[in-house]
């Protein structure tokens, strides 16, 4: 590890805020970043990791403690135990979308509608990441991760980081601390090889997106640049000459809902169905047992609705701005919170609360921030 000046934190996010910390570590090997972490956890005083900002709202307030930056970079092809198929060890701190443009080069199939997200491999399972119907949790195989609590590293199969939708036992949501205070080493993904032929597109969203009919037909090279192109039209490609890119992407969630609250909302808003858990385990204490099993419950499945459409649907447009802040809504997407050219993470916040007490007000929702939110408050 390496300690490095201190830099201010609104230059190393893209929501572009943020103060600056007292003390700055670059780690760029996997055993330099456990002697960060392990240094800072000895200390006992506050710590962050940081990857690519890019799922950062910070408070413009100095940052006590130490921010460790995770530049570790590697992909590392594996056998797969399934036929068919190949593995890929990924180091925490590559850039996520150059490894989405690794695996398509490869051939290799299950992350290619996430192309553009920015940020990097080891926060892609915390937020359990996803984009036009496919998500981490589809592909994940293990994650080799640090644990606070022990400073132990271990290798921890997908299934025991909690992931859900936009969620997992690793991630700090708003209002709350993780379930388990750990940082992820580097993560293995399991990815269909299907080479660079044309291929039928899975999934509604996605082909919805591409413009194919259930029979179309697409190659990952084509989706890849479909979904770029779909991205930027909505300012989710990083470019530092647009206004509209300095953002951490959809500020809000699209929120899940019970099917009985989502019939509440006007028809037009877009919705999708959750899946249902398929295989619920069903406990019964050996006590109460009478040697009958009960039949499952029968409950419609949960619903995801636009957060977009109900913010403009509030009456909050693209572009919306409380004056003379120079914090606005992206032009071209409704969930981006943008900063227009040194806003304050105060203006963003005030913009925030703005936005989620309209919408609360209109449809009885309080939408909830994506970004994890440091020394600022909504």
């Amino acid at each position: 590890m390496v300690d490095v000046t201190p830099r201010p934190l609104a230059e190393l996010t893209t929501l572009r805020t943020g103060g600056t910390p007292e003390r700055m570590v670059d780690a760029r090997t996997q055993d330099e970043l456990v002697d960060a972490l392990r240094f800072a956890w000895a200390t006992g005083d506050d710590w962050l990791v940081l990857g690519g900002g890019s799922n950062l709202f910070v408070g413009d307030d100095p940052l006590e403690g130490t921010v460790i930056r995770v530049l570790t970079r590697g992909i590392e092809r594996l056998p797969s135990p399934h036929e068919g198929r190949a593995r890929l060890r990924v180091q925490a701190g590559h850039d996520w979308d150059d490894l989405v443009a690794h695996a398509v080069a490869e051939g290799l199939a299950g992350l290619e509608a996430m192309s553009g997200i920015p940020g990097t491999v080891g926060a892609a399972p915390v937020q359990n990441i996803g984009a036009y119907g496919q998500e981490v949790v589809r592909t994940l195989v293990e994650v080799d991760l640090i644990d606070e609590a022990t400073g132990e590293v271990s290798t921890v199969p997908a299934d025991e980081l909690g992931l859900g939708f936009r969620t997992s036992v690793l991630k700090a949501h708003y209002g709350s601390v993780p379930d388990r205070s750990a940082v992820i080493l580097s993560a293995t993904f399991d990815l269909a090889q299907v080479g660079a032929q044309p291929r039928p597109v899975a999934g509604s969203q996605l082909r919805t997106a591409l413009g194919l009919t259930e029979e179309g037909t697409a190659t990952l090279s084509e989706i890849r640049r479909r979904i770029l192109e779909i991205r930027a039209g909505k300012g989710m490609v990083l470019d530092t000459e647009d206004p509209d890119t300095w953002s951490a992407g959809s500020f809000f969630q699209n929120a899940v809902v019970s099917a009985s609250f989502a019939r509440s909302l006007p028809p037009e808003c877009p919705r999708w169905p959750v899946e249902p858990d398929l295989d619920p385990v069903l406990v019964i204490p050996l006590a109460a047992f009478d040697g009958t099993v009960p039949a499952p419950e029968t409950r419609e499945p949960d619903v995801k609705v636009s957060a977009a459409w109900l913010i403009e649907q509030a009456g909050i447009r693209r572009g919306f701005r409380l004056a003379p802040s120079r914090a606005g809504l992206s032009t071209k997407h409704a969930l981006a919170l943008t900063n227009r050219g040194g806003a304050s993470a105060a203006e963003l916040a005030q913009l925030a609360r703005f936005i989620r007490a309209r919408v609360h007000a209109e449809f009885g929702l309080m939408l909830q921030p994506e970004p994890v939110l440091v020394n600022i408050e909504l």
